[in-house]
């Protein structure tokens, strides 16, 4: 770190240190001096030599380290960077200072951290730190929880106080614990051994000396959220969280003790609605850093392994310059091949078909139930009309959904995925109507190959929109060898699969007499 303004050393006697700068220099034995501005050769006065000792009396009386914070950072950056210079190592000229006192420097986290890693001024309620891998989020994340629990004034700010109560809300429980909470980076290891918070595995909490307490949650499940309430909170990788938009949601209800509650939400960004959304929100302030920022705490192997091979790559500059790249550099669609095949009006159709993709459960947290119907234009290429998607549905709600549009659309097929539920799909949707043609299929290869073709065919110009389907696009857009961000079900894209698949890729089947 260097120094706030150029800094000349010199010697004066036996290991006698001076540096000529605007407040420090450094006398016998390497004792750190206080003064107004040094001049090199010059001896120095005993009153100097225990300035920023901390164990002697200044002008103004018997000062702690932690109170000399403007003075000591600019000591601090100083010797810094004559340890630099010299080769010496940074203890060997602290013997003035205590083990405590370096204890305690060594915790001020202000004055080692980033400007990155600080909270940004102004009104804000979320800050968004977006990092590459390695970039320190997670420390950032964990020193800002600790400083608002502690009610350190960096991070509470002039108008708000300690927080009492905080949710610590990671991608699983099992996330939360290993990076959140006891990871290198974690709450645990950012603590004084006097201030270091007790972890009770078996509550999924921390509980401070000074009384305040943090829960864990999982994004896993958003209704874990309701009910608590909380002061501060941190959310960790949330552009992999399985229900985010829902988490996050759940999340701001409980956001509500103090004067001015507030969040921090650490992440490597992916083009996911959640990240949209909050750059989208004026009430958010974002911060940006790489991994090159943190090189020096970052493995030189992994530098030269995995940073030579992916930097400037689409890949590197997500996970290592953390940009937000709106496509996945593997998806199967991109947003411009989606823009292209966007129809203004509706055709005429010769054939519809909806086809449903079956959730395993009704949950909330469930898989949504994938309903999309498209249809067969004059010359023979797809168009999709509808998307009716429901989520948190039970089976007789969904099936009424799907055969609902199916009436609505004239469709002459309803086409639903067997293998969640096998025959209970077909009969659910048979007691909602009997009357309806029900073409089961039985998904026999990974959902990426039933996916290839149907990407051809939009390739080909075969597949048009007939209009705007945002959330069916996103999954489009998001799907790449490893399904979508986050792990979520693409169950959207499944159902789109299924439509396209029935109408262009297989056989017709005979016409069916559906009632008179």
């Amino acid at each position: 770190m260097a120094g706030a303004g150029r800094t000349a050393v010199g010697r004066t006697g036996a290991g006698r240190m001076i540096a000529t700068g605007r407040t420090t220099g450094w006398g016998a034995a390497g004792r750190p001096v206080a003064g107004r501005r040094a001049t090199a050769r010059r001896p120095v006065a005993a009153a100097e030599r225990k300035g920023l000792a901390g164990g002697g009396r200044t002008t103004t009386g018997r000062r702690d380290v932690r109170r000399s914070t403007v003075r000591l950072r600019i000591a601090l950056r100083r010797l810094s960077r004559i340890a630099a210079d010299s080769g010496t190592p940074v203890e060997r000229l602290l013997p003035a200072f205590s083990a405590r006192q370096i204890e305690e420097l060594l915790a001020d986290w202000p004055l080692w951290a980033r400007l990155d890693q600080l909270p940004p001024a102004g009104d804000w309620t979320t800050w968004l730190v977006m990092g590459g891998r390695g970039a320190g989020k997670t420390r950032t994340g964990a020193e800002w929880v600790r400083a608002m629990v502690l009610g350190e004034a960096w991070a509470v700010g002039p108008a708000g106080g300690a927080a009492g109560r905080v949710a610590l809300v990671g991608e699983t429980l099992a996330a939360a614990r290993d990076v959140m909470v006891e990871g290198v980076s974690g709450l645990l290891s950012v603590h004084q051994d006097d201030a270091r918070p007790v972890w009770l595995p078996s509550r999924r909490r921390l509980e401070w000396p000074n009384g305040a307490v943090a829960e864990v949650f999982s994004a896993e499940d958003p209704d874990s959220l309701r009910g608590p309430q909380f002061a501060a909170a941190w959310g960790d990788e949330i552009a992999k969280w399985r229900h985010a938009d829902a988490t996050f949601d759940m999340l701001q209800f409980g956001l509500r003790l103090g004067a001015r509650p507030r969040q921090v939400v650490t992440t490597t960004p992916r083009a996911v609605p959640l990240m949209r959304r909050l750059l989208a929100d004026r009430g958010t302030a974002v911060t940006r850093a790489r991994t090159a920022d943190n090189a020096a705490h970052l493995a030189p192997a992994f530098l030269s392994a995995v940073v030579g091979r992916y930097a400037g790559t689409r890949l590197g500059r997500q996970e290592l310059d953390g940009e937000m790249i709106e496509e996945r550099a593997d998806a199967l669609w991109t947003r411009a091949e989606i823009e292209a095949v966007r129809l203004t009006g509706r055709p005429a159709l010769r054939r519809v078909v909806v086809a449903v993709d079956p959730p395993a459960g009704s949950r909330r947290t469930s898989d949504a139930c994938g309903i999309v119907a498209a249809g067969l234009d004059g010359d023979g290429r797809a168009v999709v009309i509808a998307d009716a998607t429901c989520r948190g549905a039970r089976p007789e709600t969904w099936a009424r959904r799907a055969v609902a549009l199916y009436h609505a659309e004239g469709a002459d097929r309803l086409v639903a995925e067997a293998n969640q539920g096998g025959d209970m799909v077909a009969a659910v949707i048979a007691q909602v109507d009997g009357r309806v043609a029900v073409e089961m299929v039985h998904a026999t290869r990974g959902k990426w190959v039933r996916a290839e073709p149907v990407a051809a065919l939009y390739a080909q110009g075969r597949v048009r929109h007939a209009g705007m389907f945002p959330e069916l696009e996103d999954e489009m857009a998001d799907f790449g060898l490893d399904g979508l961000s986050g792990g979520r079900s693409p169950d959207r894209l499944d159902a789109l699969v299924w439509a396209i698949t029935a109408l262009v890729l297989q056989p017709c089947g005979a016409p069916r007499v559906r009632g008179l």
